[in-house]
């Protein structure tokens, strides 16, 4: 999804605060980990949340956690506080939860969903600023308009957008559900004034909880009307309760990167095979080919080309470099620019000079390989002694010959040259031919003799 790169908190009227609910026990995704830190794009979904919620600069920040809790606290960490319920009573019970956490906050409150991960800062400010049109509703509630409402709350509102009645679907009349526009859940209110209404709010309803939208209906019987305020894109407010609503949110957010990349001037060759991160970077006239998947901390600068069947994640792609086909580029990867790393290439941690190429067959971990150094198929850095990592430096121009092992620690000096079949185990200087291989030894006509020998020997063993 993309994010609203604006800054919104400029024109708002008040300090906001957000409060996040997330005290769900999540039993439909069937997992061990708390459903909104499922990942989306290689980024939990409730992190794609709260990077919206930053961009509104909130003054005071509450996610309202239960079972599973500790996963949100080590997750988040001091981020935000944290309000803990400890029986599920419902929406409007959840909320009462920050009360605490919220005391003396003077301000404009947002109430949002973990796992409603995709609503973005404009709509959220759009909510805020309703608040404090001439009309000043109670509260301002985020709707929608799906093509089925399904069973969704709905909104009972006039033309102008003034509530007469919030309903759950499960206590709505035939009339009442004929209406198309349906509850997000998301609300904004005034601080003091959303507390003083939930204290109002009773459990008399089919299941027998405290619902956040029946704050409406209190302020209504005081006189204090509120409002609704639609967003666009009903994609927006999108929950994800299931593997298989992750999976939609999922591809939702994919099309909408693949569309941002295209039209900021990226060649894609199969759209809908390529796969980006949350943060994945890409300049214009960059080429990516069919079944490319970007993990976490990718940027590719322009003219690069990615060919396809290539895994790239924490990596640096400098202008004009090639990458693959078949290639895997792991984190801490740089490569400068016209750099090329071919088919069945692994690399971590290592950084490739401008113009320097390992076209086949390589792993290079922990390295540095100098501009125009050539490494050839088959070759390894033997990076890892079983306790410790070292490093292998490749100076500018070098030539690794094929299948060579670099045993590190190890310098290759500039100009250097390495021959096919070595396994070096000590520096290399400047210009130098190194060549470590044991002594061929020739024995004439001693295969044909152990061939014969066999056959007799199988012919034997048959009879």
């Amino acid at each position: 999804m993309a994010l609203d790169m604006t800054s919104p908190s400029a024109s708002l009227p008040r300090p906001i605060a957000a409060i996040v609910l997330a005290a769900g026990k999540g039993t439909r995704m069937k997992s061990a980990r708390h459903k909104v830190l499922h990942e989306i794009a290689g980024r939990a979904m409730i992190e794609h949340l709260l990077a919206e919620v930053d961009l509104l600069a909130p003054a005071r920040l509450v996610t309202v956690i239960g079972e599973y809790g500790g996963q949100l606290r080590a997750g988040l960490g001091d981020r935000v506080a944290f309000a803990e319920q400890a029986e599920q009573l419902g929406t409007g019970h959840a909320v009462q939860q920050a009360a605490d956490a919220l005391e003396g906050f003077e301000g404009d409150v947002l109430v949002l969903y973990g796992d409603v991960p995709f609503v973005r800062a404009s709509t959220m400010r759009r909510m805020v600023e309703r608040l404090h049109q001439q009309d000043a509703p109670a509260c301002v509630v985020l709707g929608f308009e799906p093509a089925d409402p399904l069973r969704y709350g709905r909104v009972i509102a006039d033309p102008e957008g003034r509530i007469e009645k919030m309903v759950e679907y499960k206590d709505a009349s035939e009339e009442e559900r004929s209406c198309s526009l349906c509850n997000s859940g998301l609300i904004a209110a005034d601080a003091k004034a959303l507390f003083a209404l939930l204290e109002q709010v009773g459990n008399d309803n089919a299941q027998g909880e405290f619902y956040l939208p029946d704050v409406v209906n209190v302020a209504a019987a005081e006189g204090r009307p509120s409002a609704v305020v639609t967003c666009d894109n009903p994609q927006e407010v999108a929950g994800i309760n299931s593997r298989a609503e992750l999976a939609a949110a999922e591809a939702q957010w994919q099309e909408l990167k693949r569309e941002e990349a295209m039209t900021a001037g990226v060649t894609l060759r199969a759209p809908e095979t390529v796969f980006f991160s949350w943060d994945t970077q890409i300049a214009e006239d960059v080429v990516v080919e069919a079944n490319v998947v970007f993990g976490p901390g990718v940027s590719v600068a322009s003219g690069a080309h990615v060919k396809a069947f290539c895994h790239i994640e924490g990596a640096t792609i400098g202008a004009n470099a090639e990458v693959g086909p078949f290639a895997r580029l792991r984190p801490g990867t740089i490569l400068e620019s016209g750099s090329k790393i071919g088919n069945f290439v692994e690399i971590k941690n290592a950084v490739m000079g401008e113009g320097a190429k390992a076209n086949h067959l390589t792993y290079l971990g922990d390295a540095s390989v100098g501009e125009g150094a050539n490494i050839g198929a088959g070759t390894i850095t033997c990076n890892y002694d079983g306790y410790f990592k070292h490093r292998t430096k490749i100076g500018p121009r070098a030539f690794i010959g094929s299948n060579s092992a670099l045993i590190a620690p190890i310098n290759i000096g500039a100009d250097a040259i390495v021959a096919a079949g070595s396994a070096v185990s000590r520096d290399v200087a400047d210009g130098e031919l190194r060549m470590v291989r044991a002594e061929q030894l020739v024995k004439p006509g001693w295969a044909d003799r152990f061939h014969d020998a066999m056959r007799r020997k199988k012919k034997a063993a048959k009879e």
